[in-house]
Order: C-alpha cells, then structure tokens, then sequence
C-alpha cells in the first residue's frame, strides 16, 4: 500500500487541501471578529451591506433565469 504511487499524491493532495483550507477558515474567522468588532450592536459597516444586497440581486436573477426555462 505505501509503495503504490498513487496512494503518496492522495495523501499529498489531501494534505495540501487541508492547510488551504485550514487557513481559508482562520482567515474567515479574523474577518467575522474584525466586523463584530467594528460594527455597533445591531449595526452593519456599509461595505458588507452592499455586498449582502449585490448577491441577493445575483441570487434574484439566477431564480428568474431558471423559472423562465
């Protein structure tokens, strides 16, 4: 099994998809901190509300698309 070549780049893959991800998720969680922070009780920065608005319109067309079909 440890010969196998195939078993190494698996492992490897893996291995490397799993940092990439751990660090996606760190980096994640330092940006949500930094909002919380940054934003009064119940009150998004401007920034992150537009982005919110752009994927709901993004989300609103893709539906209308699809129920046209």
């Amino acid at each position: 099994m440890f010969q196998k070549t195939d078993f190494w780049i698996g492992l490897g893959v893996g291995v490397i998809a799993g940092i990439f991800g751990y660090r996606f998720m760190q980096e994640r969680e330092q940006q949500l901190a930094m909002m919380q922070q940054a934003a009064p009780a119940g009150e998004l920065p401007l920034a992150e509300l537009q982005r919110q608005k752009e994927e709901l319109e993004d989300l609103i067309a893709a539906q209308q698309a699809n129920q046209k079909k």
